[in-house]
């Protein structure tokens, strides 16, 4: 927990996040037990740094509580927006985009590594679900509902509040979300959070021969896409950034 403001957003390491979310689900753990341990560590920091750790551990379980919270008093979440005008969103994404998607096969390295990692364990790191749901809604201009229906079909952690509020926050309908004009660029999230490509590489072996400034940009290179039979981006994200900002202003007058 000492390290966790920092080691959280890095997919690579797997000691950067602790893993329970199964286990709230499920209640093998409670949260007053974590909570609790959450206390005994923090009187053991030495630093400010430490502190963080455990600071912004705690925030991730109240995100939890504050989601259960909107699904209990506000239900209608579970069938639409939060914010109903949202739902007069008119999503234009292709189906073969949203079956990429599903397959790990968009051509944005990150993103499929984070799906094809979601497919064969049924987790997927915070930081990782909060760029392919972006990418799903933003770049492909598919529904939040749609990927929301899929990461309850495949995560052990599937939580119907937690889901449906992370997945509203990244398509700017819940409630303190990100805005709708906040749009993840998928390449330099990659490049922030898995610089060297080991994620990418962990999961996507067509581009285990790629060099480290290009692992996430493979598309700048035919000869290393033709080499792994890795797909083109099936989208491409300035364009379709500018459909999104479009697509959102129209239900905002």
């Amino acid at each position: 927990v000492f390290g966790y403001a920092t080691g959280r957003d890095h997919p690579a390491d797997d000691t950067g996040t602790s893993r329970l979310s199964p286990h709230l689900r499920f209640g093998t753990i409670n949260v007053r037990t974590l909570l609790k341990r959450l206390g005994e560590s923090r009187s053991r920091a030495t630093s400010e740094d430490e502190h963080k750790g455990c600071d912004i551990w705690e925030s991730e379980l109240i995100w939890r509580e504050f989601y259960a919270q909107i699904l209990a008093n506000h239900p209608h979440v579970a069938k639409g927006a939060f914010r109903p005008e949202y739902d007069r969103l008119e999503w234009s994404g292709r189906e073969e985009w949203f079956q990429a998607w599903c397959a790990g096969m968009t051509g944005y390295p990150i993103v499929d590594a984070a799906m094809r990692c979601l497919n064969a364990t049924g987790w997927m790191h915070n930081r990782l679900r909060m760029v392919v749901s972006m990418f799903l809604t933003k770049d492909l201009l598919i529904s939040w509902q749609r990927g929301e229906r899929y990461f309850m079909q495949r995560l052990v952690d599937g939580d119907l509040a937690a889901n449906n509020g992370g997945w509203q926050w990244s398509a700017g309908t819940g409630t303190d979300a990100a805005p709708y004009f906040r749009i993840f660029n998928p390449t330099s999230q990659a490049e922030k959070f898995d610089a060297d490509g080991r994620f990418v590489r962990r999961w996507i072996p067509e581009l285990s021969g790629v060099p480290d400034d290009a692992v996430h940009e493979p598309w700048k290179n035919p000869l290393w896409l033709s080499r792994g039979r890795y797909p083109r981006p099936v989208v491409d994200h300035a364009v379709q950034r500018e459909r999104c900002l479009a697509m959102y202003k129209a239900v905002r007058g």
